[in-house]
Order: C-alpha cells, then structure tokens, then sequence
C-alpha cells in the first residue's frame, strides 16, 4: 500500500464555503499535505483528467460541473493513504455515507459529491502528476 493520495476539494463544496472546514478535517484525519493548489479546472483538464469517463453518460455533465469554479488539487501523504481518505471521505452517495464522513457532512447530490479520492496507489500516482510537478510537492521527512 502507498503512503500519498490525491484528493480533490470540487466547485460544489469551494462555492458552499467549505474549503477550509474540508482542509482542515483532512489534517485532523492526520493526512500531511505535500502540495495544494486552488484552481480554475478548464474544461479541456476536466476533460483529460476524466478521460477515463469519456464514454459514460454523465462525462459531459462531470466536466461541465468540475470547470463550473474554484477546486482545491491536494496531494496527501498517510500510511495506506488510498484507503484512509476513501474511508475518511465516505460512499460517492451522500446519502450512503457513513456519519461524520465529509461526503455526509458537506456534499449536496451524487453528482455533488464535495470531494473526490484516488481510487488506487496507480490512480493517486497519475492524478498527483496530473496536477503536479515533482518540485512543488513538499516532502514532509
């Protein structure tokens, strides 16, 4: 199991003034940040970074909505990562979301979700280069 994770603050939770309650319970979640940017996802990143999607049938909705504002890009560094900040986000359903989860407490809908996670050690490795340069992720050693 890797030690880093990317996460994703999305539009809905930086529009819903949730940004730093979400950051700061990533910290609590002992999660140290080794980069974090607040950006304005173009459509074509959106696009590329959820090319995986490209066939599905909420792909143009998906990048429509992540293009819609400000998102928070983090790079995460705990032991086993992956897993800790999918269990500490919880079910990609709000409504399925275990109480005290950042899903339940901040996200709105499904497609609303607040946050997004790595959903491997390969994924987190490829969404970090995505957004990220080598030199501006910050060791924590």
């Amino acid at each position: 199991m890797g030690n880093r994770t990317f996460a994703m603050i999305k539009p809905d939770a930086t529009r819903n003034g949730h940004t730093g309650k979400i950051l700061d319970r990533t910290i609590q979640a002992g999660f140290k940040v080794l980069g974090a940017k607040l950006i304005r996802m173009t459509k074509a990143q959106a696009e590329g970074f959820y090319a995986v999607h490209r066939e599905r049938p909420f792909f143009e909705e998906l990048t429509t909505f992540m293009s819609s504002g400000q998102t928070m890009v983090l790079a995460l560094e705990k032991e086993n990562a992956v897993a800790a900040w999918r269990e500490t986000i919880g079910a990609t359903n709000p409504a399925e979301a275990d109480e005290g989860t950042i899903r339940k407490d901040f996200a709105t809908s499904l497609g609303e979700n607040a946050v997004h996670g790595a959903d491997s050690d390969e994924n987190a490795n490829i969404e970090i280069g995505f957004w990220f340069t080598g030199s501006e992720l910050i060791s924590n050693q």
